[in-house]
């Protein structure tokens, strides 16, 4: 027999008006009634508990709770018994017996109890297997097996989506939809991230300095309800310097979450190791490690450049700056940079303005790798907001 919590034993009220023909006689009846609520007779939960009536659902993640029980229905005394339960999935046979020990002896009209948990892991068919062996009082051997199908389901659908910043900072949203039947409280959903990274959590908000989660004080996920949860990734010190040239595949890390369905009970789910494809930078990647959010109209303001080689030679650059339409650069133009070597950066301190007001795009430099003769265009790096410090007709 499977263990599970009871439930919250509901009612159907029957009501009507004093002046219909029943008159008082239904809301006398549901005060006598010992499943109602006192002075609450109309709520349809009662203070009493209801016994599971069927198998129920299993879902993944859930822990299976079964009491086994063997009973001597003979007028015989039987010796040796053993029980063995086996739990049988697509991929694995696992043993939840508490003891291989037999018993010694089992008397008439009495009985050998075992209560057996296991952690559900995977979907999919199961079949429960006890086997049960004696040795009657004439020393024959025997011995019976009774097996128990069932389903395990997914309670979750969990998608996730990468967002690449123009930092080294990577942001994940995580949708989680409830595809059970009842609703479901989310104790925890949490990101492991893995040895390279970083995480920030970007789901609660600061107010009056304490933390508040932006889904409320009482995290509940309804049937077929989605809820996305967002994470920010950094690449520790000592792997920030190589995260230009990272290639392929990366690790991410996985998701742990927890939740609680009726009166508790406890599911946990881990994903699989989170992966995404590592954004292709060419032979030459360019980034702003410094950038102010918001500058003066036809004020120099300084900006500093990353350039990362990429490839696997080494590069000798040339930087030219062209004048855009609005953007305009302060230097020298057609700087020779020197060569870099396979995986080695350059910071670049530069000084640029604006001619006009808004959110204006830093665009205009120019790479040439002198070896190959091939010119790197970088348009679009970066946005800065362009304000007046006046305000007069002139602006």
């Amino acid at each position: 027999m499977r263990l599970t919590k009871p439930t919250l034993f509901t009612n159907l009220p029957v009501t009507c008006e004093g002046r219909d023909l029943p008159g008082d006689l239904f809301a006398q009846l549901m005060r006598e009634d010992p499943s109602t609520i006192k002075g609450a007779e109309t709520l349809m939960l009662g203070e009493m508990l209801t016994l599971p009536q069927n198998f129920g659902n299993i879902f993944l993640g859930e822990t299976f709770s079964s009491y086994i029980s063997v009973h001597n229905d003979s007028n015989q005394v039987v010796k040796d018994i053993l029980v063995k339960a086996d739990l049988q999935t697509s991929s694995q046979r696992l043993n939840l017996s508490a003891s291989n020990t037999a018993v010694a002896e089992l008397k008439p009209e009495c009985c050998i109890d075992d209560v057996i948990h296991h952690e559900v892991k995977e979907i999919g068919t199961h079949i429960l297997v006890c086997a049960v062996s004696y040795t009657s009082q004439f020393g024959e051997k025997l011995y019976f097996r009774k097996f128990f199908k069932f389903q395990v389901l997914k309670p979750l659908d969990v998608k996730t989506k990468f967002y690449n910043a123009e930092t080294d900072e990577v942001f994940l949203e995580a949708q989680i939809q409830n595809i059970t039947t009842s609703p479901m409280f989310m104790e925890k959903v949490s990101l492991e991230p893995s040895m390279m990274y970083n995480v920030t959590e970007l789901n609660s908000v600061t107010s009056r300095d304490q933390g508040e989660s932006t889904f409320g004080k009482m995290s509940y996920l309804q049937p077929m309800d989605t809820r996305q949860y967002l994470y920010c990734l950094k690449p520790k010190t000592e792997y920030a310097e190589k995260a230009g040239v990272i290639k392929g595949v990366t690790v991410i890390g996985k998701l742990d979450i927890v939740w609680k369905t009726n009166l508790g009970e406890r599911g946990r789910l881990q994903t699989s190791q989170l992966q995404r494809m590592a954004p292709g930078y060419g032979d030459i990647r360019l980034s702003l490690e410094v950038i102010p959010d918001t500058v003066n109209l036809e004020e120099p303001f300084d900006i500093v450049c990353k350039i990362t080689n990429c490839s696997e030679r080494t590069m000798d650059l040339v930087m030219e700056m062209c004048n855009m339409r609005s953007i305009h650069w302060c230097g020298i133009s057609g700087r020779q940079l020197g060569k870099l070597t396979p995986g080695a950066s350059l910071l670049l301190p530069l000084t640029v303005f604006s001619s006009e007001q808004g959110l204006q795009s830093i665009s205009g430099l120019r790479l040439t790798d002198t070896f190959l003769k091939r010119t790197y265009e970088y348009d679009d790096i970066a946005q800065v907001c362009v304000v007046c410090p006046f305000m007069s007709n002139e602006c």
